[in-house]
């Protein structure tokens, strides 16, 4: 008896050989240089900001060289799977205009499917049918309780863990052994019967971090699970070959089971792709730099980004300049291109991790929403908050076109275009004075130097002596009349040059004003804001902080 006859009794089910297969998956047609790459996540549901750059990455690599990017969903693990989750992943990368030439759609898009493993089970059971003919691969017996013993004895011993070498207990069955406990019913796995010796080292030549050297691999690794299913080493290396993967562009995470893959490559006799490992997007903390975690960071899922009200542009342009050292400059040189312009390079991304800068994401997203034009700033937030603000929706429908007005109010400083607002969550919690968001000011920042009297004294005269219905030149004509009265300055140099005979300046007298009707230093134009809220409110806000003050 040899292995042909195990291989037989285990893969009966198996109606086609490799040969076969390999006819039904064609070599692809593509242009020379083309790269393929996939985007390969389970359907947790579950997106994580690192899972979003890496499907940039790989899509970006395609689509500038006019090759194949597709979705390839890894469920061989059931326990992990959501309801749903293959369309959440879809849905959150379409968000952000990441699109696949192919993928598990409805209906299915492209000839080398099907796209999800778990609809794959009979491919890769030809491959490892044949690898066990030839001797590569054998089935193990070995209980939990089996393997719990050799962990504790590699453990007592303190020697590496795995099942390998003396401790790969079901290497040595014979054909006729392992027949015999198949046909008694005995559950088995199957695993690759390793040539890696530990002095020896597999090289992989990563396209980002250079040449990186690593043991061989010695462990008999499970190909296939107790119930059939492929591991995810086994699963990866078939369907990489058969769809035609060029790059395999993922995490660094995964280097360490680069000499594994390697052996599954040469074990299956198929070309090695060529591989890029990126470095995961780090966090600044304490001094020092961590990986941003799905337990401890809100901003780890890409869902927060949707939450918070970013545009999908700002944080694409955020994911190109920390992905690529020169994008900044090409933006700067290129400031109205599309970002599709630019010649993205894997040697260019980072070897050991960006580092995630939320204040640098801010400031590119407030450049982002300052290029937009006031109807695409409506829709946007109105979408926005219809589904995460429910607040800001009323105020919304209740006046579109007063709603639109608010917008050229933050929009604009005369004709020069502010940049204040990062997200559109800003919008509640920087002008809640616009959109009656709050029944009265919470706080009030009034400079620390200043008396509460003075403020008084001159909100109470001005109540008593201004104009509302005015144009702007009139309105500050008349702010420095009321102003000049209770002793504030209107010229600078004479201020500057006897400060001390006045209260302050007009600008001082403004800001009183200011404060008094949003609680805030900092705002836009005070004389369009009262025109934006009406008599009736400026008034009823200036009199709430005098009471206040009192």
């Amino acid at each position: 008896m040899d292995w042909k006859e195990v291989a037989a009794l285990i893969f009966s089910d198996v109606k086609e050989d490799v040969a076969e297969l390999e006819a039904r998956y064609p070599r692809r047609n593509l242009p020379e240089g083309a790269c393929v790459t996939r985007f390969a996540p389970s359907p947790t549901g579950y997106m994580h900001i690192g899972g979003l750059y890496a499907a940039l990455v790989s899509w970006r690599m395609a689509a500038q060289t006019d090759g194949v990017f597709y979705l390839r969903i890894e469920d061989t693990d059931a326990k992990r799977e959501i309801k749903d989750g293959i369309n959440q992943i879809v849905q959150a990368l379409h968000q952000y205009g990441i699109e696949f030439d192919e993928g598990p759609f409805d209906p299915e898009k492209g000839a080398y499917g099907p796209y999800i493993q778990s609809q794959r089970k009979e491919l890769y059971r030809a491959y490892v049918k044949r690898l066990m003919e030839e001797g590569g691969a054998y089935p193990c017996f070995c209980t939990e309780d089996d393997l719990a013993a050799i962990r504790k004895e590699q453990e007592d011993k303190k020697e590496d863990m795995g099942y390998y070498g003396s401790y790969a207990r079901c290497r040595e069955l014979s054909p006729e052994e392992a027949c015999e406990k198949i046909k008694n019913g005995e559950s088995f796995v199957v695993r690759l019967r390793s040539c890696g010796e530990k002095e020896k080292k597999a090289v992989c030549h990563d396209l980002i971090k250079g040449d990186i050297e690593l043991p061989e691999n010695i462990n008999d690794v499970v190909l296939l699970k107790s119930d059939g299913i492929p591991t995810y080493h086994a699963a990866h290396a078939i369907d990489d070959y058969l769809m035609g993967t060029t790059h395999v562009i993922r995490g660094d995470e995964w280097i360490s089971s680069y000499p594994i893959h390697e052996q599954l490559f040469a074990a299956f006799h198929l070309p090695l792709p060529k591989y890029a490992h990126i470095a995961p997007i780090m966090k600044s903390e304490n001094g020092s730099k961590r990986k941003l975690s799905k337990r401890k960071d809100p901003e780890a899922a890409v869902s927060y980004y949707s939450e918070q009200g970013y545009p999908k542009e700002a944080i694409i342009e955020y994911m190109l300049t920390i992905a690529n050292s020169d994008y900044e400059e090409w933006r700067r040189e290129h400031p109205e291109a599309d970002n599709s312009e630019f010649e993205f390079r894997l040697s260019r991304m980072s070897v050991s991790g960006a580092l995630f800068d939320i204040l640098k994401l801010n400031d590119i997203s407030k450049r982002v929403i300052a290029e937009k034009s006031e109807e695409q700033l409506f829709e946007e937030i109105r979408i926005w908050a219809d589904q995460y603000d429910a607040t800001l929706a009323s105020v919304i429908r209740a006046d579109e076109e007063k709603f639109k007005g608010s917008i050229r109010l933050w929009k604009y400083n005369g004709k020069k275009v502010r940049r204040d607002v990062a997200k559109w969550s800003d919008l509640s919690a920087m002008y809640p004075y616009l959109y009656d968001l709050e029944s009265e000011v919470a706080s009030y920042e009034f400079d620390e130097t200043t008396q509460a009297e003075d403020v008084k004294e001159l909100l109470l005269s001005y109540l008593e002596e201004y104009s509302f219905d005015v144009d702007a030149e009139k309105w500050f004509e008349d702010v420095k009349e009321i102003a000049g009265k209770k002793n504030y300055c209107a010229n600078k140099k004479e201020y500057k040059a006897n400060p001390e005979a006045y209260k302050g300046m007009i600008a001082d007298a403004c800001g009183m004003i200011r404060v008094a009707i949003t609680g805030k230093k900092n705002t836009p134009d005070l004389y369009s804001i009262m025109q934006f809220i009406g008599k009736e409110r400026f008034e009823q806000r200036v009199r709430t902080c005098v009471e206040k003050l009192n």
